[in-house]
């Protein structure tokens, strides 16, 4: 009983982690919307003298991307979700067997 051998397997290193709730990397892209729209706030607010009501509304715009992103398409849906929609939306649905569905008052069936 003394020659049992341990190993270590590193079972519990599959997790990418968490920051926020939010899985793996998906804080940074919260993160880049959040400074994207600090500074588009500070573009048109600042530099450009826009109202504080319609920068605001401007500046909303990455953020609410992001959030898109993160919550419709990244969190909580499998890997690759997010490119493999975009690729059905741009190029179709593919190939595949022709589903033949029979009439209920054909004469040909």
């Amino acid at each position: 009983m003394n020659d049992l051998r341990l190993t270590e397997t590193n079972s519990a290193d599959d997790s990418a982690g968490k920051t926020w709730g939010l899985e793996g990397n998906l804080f940074w892209y919260l993160a880049g919307g959040v400074f994207a729209s600090v500074i588009v706030l500070l573009v048109f607010f600042s530099m450009w003298r826009w109202s504080l009501a319609a920068s605001v509304a401007v500046a909303a715009v990455p953020l609410t991307l992001a959030s898109i992103y993160i919550f419709g398409l990244r969190r909580g849906k499998p890997p690759g979700y997010d490119r493999d929609l975009v690729e059905l939306l741009v190029s179709g649905p593919g190939f595949g067997p022709e589903l033949h569905t029979p009439h209920l008052f054909s004469s040909d069936v």
